[in-house]
């Protein structure tokens, strides 16, 4: 016992260790991965000719979060262990590139032959993220095949997968995001194709999608940085990191804009702080604050859905939340994209 009586007074309390030096840490990842896969394969087979993309969207949401309610159920210090959706199920169709996410209330657009959709989600468990996104043609059924597929998305498709995955192998410690970059730009020249240069693959730690170290799909010309895209600065890729490997790929030019879609998913600005005048506007943020501090969430998600959209103005206006709109691209632009989650082990970089 000390001098002043307190037992503990010598111990040093120590940190969590929320890398992939931790093998639970990395037990999460992968049981978020296991979901991950699961929902996206079960949206891959519902993806069909006359499915609503609210349906979709809901039944992915639903996926996770009834898989993520059998793990971690014993709390840890008399918390309850946090997990559920990382990022909302977008379901975004041919030229609409990303983060479509659509209320019920607004939309019953159902799938038709032919329509190339882009499916991208997340999961969390305790915080550890795994995200996935495909790109698939739609069929009349799950059993059937796509029929007449243009060979200019076969292309791009092919393309962007393949990118996907050699930059995948490419990330491991001591490489570089330049590294990076330039076998993605590389694989694109190899087959006519452009990649978006607004997608870029980012670091994920604990509660945290987009960390510092960032990799974008192509170094930015002259004329780029003239229109406000800033280069990304060069990292060194460290073991026990995390990566999502996202990529995206067009038969246009890669300039993108905002689609002509409202705007529901949106992140919390941690570092922004304002006292909101609209009563509906502070609802919106104390459920954001509660439920959603740090990671993206929907619309959808909220129980007063008629109190979200009138909030949820003044929250952006004063950036207190950050919008994800949709993107798009010029209407006969065929374009793909493709995600997965990479851990960065001792073993080498493991694809889950």
């Amino acid at each position: 016992m000390s001098d002043d009586g307190s037992e503990n007074s010598n111990e040093i309390e120590e940190e969590d260790v929320t890398d992939l030096s931790n093998s639970d840490v990395c037990t999460k990842y992968q049981e978020a991965s296991k979901i991950i896969n699961l929902t996206l394969t079960g949206l891959v087979s519902q993806s069909v000719a006359g499915a609503k993309i609210i349906d979709l969207c809901q039944f992915g949401t639903t996926v996770i979060e009834t898989q993520v309610g059998k793990l971690y159920n014993k709390k840890v210090a008399g918390v309850a262990v946090e997990k559920g959706v990382a990022f909302p199920v977008c379901i975004s169709v041919n030229e609409v590139i990303c983060n479509h996410s659509p209320l019920p209330t607004e939309e019953n657009a159902e799938l038709k032959v032919g329509d190339i959709v882009k499916i991208d989600l997340g999961c969390h468990v305790d915080g550890y993220i795994a995200v996935a996104a495909h790109t698939l043609v739609v069929a009349e059924t799950a059993e059937s095949v796509p029929v007449d597929v243009p060979d200019d998305l076969g292309n791009v498709a092919v393309a962007a997968y393949n990118a996907m995955l050699i930059a995948a192998d490419a990330i491991r410690a001591g490489a570089t995001n330049t590294d990076v970059t330039k076998v993605v730009e590389r694989v694109a020249s190899n087959y006519g194709v452009n990649t978006i240069a607004t997608v870029r693959m980012h670091q994920m730690k604990r509660f945290v999608m987009d960390g510092v170290k960032e990799v974008a799909l192509k170094e930015p010309t002259p004329e780029d940085i003239d229109e406000g895209e800033e280069p990304v600065p060069e990292c060194t890729f460290e073991q026990a990191e995390v990566y999502a490997i996202d990529v995206a790929m067009t038969t246009g030019d890669g300039k993108v804009r905002p689609a002509d879609l409202r705007t529901t998913v949106f992140k919390r600005n941690v570092e922004a702080n304002y006292r909101l005048k609209m009563k509906a506007s502070r609802y919106v943020l104390t459920e954001v604050d509660r439920k959603y501090p740090t990671l993206p969430f929907t619309l959808r998600h909220f129980d007063d859905e008629r109190q979200a959209k009138m909030g949820i103005t003044e929250c952006v206006n004063h950036g207190l939340l950050m919008p994800y709109p949709s993107l798009i691209e010029k209407n006969d632009a065929k374009v793909a994209h493709f995600k997965c989650t990479v851990l960065l082990l001792p073993s080498g970089t493991n694809k889950v």
